[in-house]
């Protein structure tokens, strides 16, 4: 029974850490955009790139 929880309290932390991603419009985000192929990129993430990053 400990090792299953533990396992879970570690699944938990990890799904978390994973989901966590930098806030649209942040000096990070906008790095993470220039990074990401242009060809990747959704309608929506390009408008918010014009309108936080190059403006």
């Amino acid at each position: 029974m400990r090792i299953s929880a533990k396992f879970l309290m570690a699944a938990f932390v990890l799904a978390g850490l994973a989901a966590c991603s930098p806030e649209v419009g942040s000096e990070k985000w906008c790095a993470n955009m220039k990074e990401k192929p242009k060809g990747e990129w959704t309608a929506n993430e390009a408008t918010d790139f014009a309108k936080h990053c190059l403006l």
